[in-house]
């Protein structure tokens, strides 16, 4: 067997990665330089051949050199191919690489590229070339693993085709001298490259590398396909008919340009107007500016009763007539009204402690009732009782049909008894006085109250009961407390409270919504609709210059009229309902009549 000399290049180019990329510097040899002997190529070597090295001597004889390895030649190329060279190696075999080159197979159709070298020190790449090389077998990475085992002839071609391809890429990308064209190096790039996915059958049949269902899994899907009733080519979610057409172009871009809504915004629709500005302003004068005392009243006949100091004045709402109903002595004045619960009397409570029943159409005093040493501050009607209570603390019961009048009396306050309201169903009566406390009654039982209430701070005047639900007693408190509670009259817990701010004057709740009214005195002087249960401040109206003294509700529910120390009356539309609606006090009411109509007919 032929052994080979090991050579050694001596001071010839040697490629090397630290000079592949960038540039370094040429240092000439101390040393003269030994002239080598180039042999000449008499044709290009092809690619495919083994590579070739310049001619170099004997390892044992290279004259050693600390800079052997320095490329010195002037026109050192600009770009080094892995693999490629014009040097030749030389040995002592006997077989020649042309001899070998004929023994190997060499692949048919494949054409051979000279790569031309420039005097340079970096590489300066093609970059059509580039591309070829980086995009070569994009096409078949995606199924190597769908690869099938192929006969050797064509794997023999297909890895040949390879290996041209990323030669003459190769080739084209490292070249400088411009003797190659684009063209060439698109062609040398797509050279033996199959475009597609599929392979050609021996027979010239395409066979496609795509997987196929197995086919236990199309026999389980029509199994179920049978089982549903479902063809396995319909869509499951589809329109049954088809979804109807807009009559009108949807602009997409309308309708996502624009603004999300707020979490807690409120459609236009939920929304209602409260007009901030009377509908009508009285004038009220000589009125009282006395905290305690109740001189204004909405009948259940659209009239309007208040006291202006001696004299009681009677307002029609349907026609707008003032009339006088009444003028007492000058040593008393006017302390409280209410109207009865048919329209037809009014009762007024004087500074004497005189109590008197009118009869308003008529014109004529029906009687006096006498009992209290002190002004009566606060009248109220359940039926045919008539509930007075005193600047004392008393209060007292009158059956307004006998002549012996007097029929209970009620002792818990030690203040002036300044509130009072009955139920809607005259089951229980609520009373508030100067001495801070709210006292809740049950009418079956007067001799003791059911609950006795101390949270508030100041004079307790304002009390309203939900029209809406029935158990629902709200109280206000006067300039040293400035709150509203809100009580279950059922159990004697405290549901709610509402911190105004100022002095509360009255309270009124609206039967067409879920709203209460409260007037205010000092600091505000105006009257705020409150949201129940959510406590939120719907609208807050100045109502009045001085402090509002006195308020009553329309029978409709839908006016509130106030009478301040600026001596005027003013109407304002705070609760107006909107047409159609019959409100939620009708709604309950129609309810309640339902289920007492269901046990009559049982």
């Amino acid at each position: 067997m032929a052994t080979v000399d090991v050579c050694t290049p001596t001071k010839g180019r040697v490629f090397s990665t630290r000079t592949a990329g960038g540039r370094m510097p040429l240092t000439p040899s101390p040393k003269p330089r030994q002239q080598l002997q180039v042999q000449a190529q008499a044709t290009p070597p092809s690619i495919h051949t083994t590579p070739t090295f310049a001619q170099a001597i004997s390892k044992s004889t290279a004259r050693k050199s600390l800079k052997s390895n320095i490329a010195t030649r002037a026109n050192s190329p600009r770009r080094l191919e892995l693999g490629l060279s014009d040097w030749t190696l030389t040995s002592t075999s006997t077989t020649t690489p042309s001899q070998a080159r004929a023994a190997r197979p060499r692949p048919s159709n494949k054409s051979s590229v000279r790569i031309a070298y420039n005097a340079a020190d970096r590489f300066i790449p093609n970059r059509t070339a580039s591309e070829g090389i980086c995009n070569v077998g994009t096409g078949k990475l995606d199924l190597e693993h769908h690869r099938r085992p192929k006969s050797s002839s064509r794997g023999h071609g297909a890895e040949a085709g390879s290996s041209v391809l990323a030669s003459n890429a190769a080739a084209s990308a490292f070249s400088v001298g411009g003797r190659g064209s684009d063209d060439d190096a698109t062609t040398l790039s797509l050279d033996g490259l199959s475009l597609h996915d599929n392979n050609v059958d021996e027979d010239g049949a395409t066979k496609s590398y795509a997987k196929k269902p197995a086919p236990d899994a199309v026999a389980y899907e029509s199994a179920i396909s049978n089982a549903c009733g479902v063809s396995l080519n319909t869509r499951i979610l589809s329109f049954k008919p088809a979804p109807p057409e807009s009559s009108k172009p949807i602009d997409l871009r309308a309708q996502y340009n624009r603004p999300l809504k707020p979490a807690n915004a409120v459609s236009a629709q939920a929304r209602r107007r409260i007009l901030t500005s009377p509908d009508r302003v009285l004038d009220a004068p000589s009125i009282v500016d006395d905290y305690y005392l109740n001189l204004l009243d909405w009948s259940c006949n659209n009239q309007v009763a208040i006291g202006l100091a001696q004299s009681v004045y009677v307002w029609s709402a349907d026609s707008g007539e003032v009339s006088s109903l009444l003028e007492t002595s000058a040593d008393t004045y006017v302390a409280s009204l209410k109207w009865s619960g048919d329209g037809a009397y009014v009762s007024v409570g004087l500074g004497t402690g005189e109590v008197q029943i009118w009869d308003v159409e008529e014109r004529t005093k029906l009687r006096s009732m006498h009992g209290h040493e002190t002004r009566v501050s606060v009248m109220g009607w359940n039926k045919h009782t008539l509930t007075t209570g005193a600047r004392n603390g008393w209060i007292h019961n009158h059956d307004v049909r006998i002549a012996q009048h007097h029929t209970s009396s009620l002792s818990i306050h030690t203040g002036e008894v300044c509130g009072l309201e009955w139920r809607s169903d005259g089951a229980q009566l609520a009373t508030g006085g100067n001495d801070n406390l709210v006292s809740i009654w049950d009418a079956r039982s007067l001799t003791a109250p059911k609950f006795t209430k101390t949270n508030h701070n100041a004079a307790v005047k304002a009390l309203a009961w939900c029209p809406w639900q029935m158990n629902l007693l709200a109280t206000g408190g006067g300039s040293h407390d400035r709150h509203i509670h809100f009580w279950n009259s059922t159990t004697g817990a405290r549901v709610n409270s509402i911190d105004t701010g100022s002095q509360v004057t009255s309270l009124k709740w609206s039967s067409g919504y879920k709203e209460l009214a409260s007037t205010s005195g000092f600091p505000d002087n105006s009257i705020s609709i409150w949201s129940y249960p959510s406590l939120v401040k719907n609208i807050e109206i100045p109502a009045h210059e001085s402090r509002v003294l006195h308020s009553c509700l329309s029978p409709d529910g839908q006016t509130l009229a106030t009478a301040a120390a600026d001596e005027s009356l003013k109407f304002w539309k705070v609760f107006e309902k909107k047409v159609g609606s019959a409100g939620v006090a009708g709604q309950v009411q129609s309810k309640v009549a339902t289920l007492s109509g269901a046990r009559s007919i049982r």
